[in-house]
Formats: C-alpha cells, sequence, structure tokens
C-alpha cells in the first residue's frame, strides 16, 4: 500500500530542486578527472540550483510564519 503513495505522490519543487542539484554534483565529481572546465560549470550550475533552494526555503519559512501569527 505504501508504494501506491509513493507512486502518485506528486514531488514538490524543493524536492525536485534537491534531486537536481545532487545529479549536477555526482556529474561534476565525475568529470573532474576528465575535464575539469566543464567540471567547474556543473559545480557553477549547481551553486545557482542550490541558491534557488535556499530562497525557497526561506519563502516557505516566510509563508509558515506569517501563517501561523495571523491565526
Amino acid at each position: 500500500m505504501n508504494w501506491i503513495k509513493k507512486l502518485f505522490k506528486r514531488k514538490t519543487e524543493l524536492e525536485k530542486l534537491e534531486d537536481k542539484y545532487n545529479s549536477l554534483i555526482e556529474q561534476s565529481y565525475r568529470l573532474s578527472w576528465v575535464n575539469r572546465t566543464k567540471s567547474d560549470e556543473l559545480k557553477f550550475e549547481a551553486n545557482e540550483v542550490l541558491t534557488e533552494m535556499t530562497r525557497l526555503e526561506r519563502e516557505l519559512y516566510n509563508k509558515d510564519r506569517r501563517k501561523r501569527s495571523n491565526s
């Protein structure tokens, strides 16, 4: 029954960004042995994703705080 819930559960925007970040970091590490320039580009892109994740987390936190203070 639990696998059914996982099957139909949609990922949040934050979860999607986490997956993208982890994938970019992994690719960057693999390429660091072969192509340092491309590895650095992927690290930079991963850092941009991390910044977006931080912004989204702050936004969600502030939204929750406002919601609680209004209640």
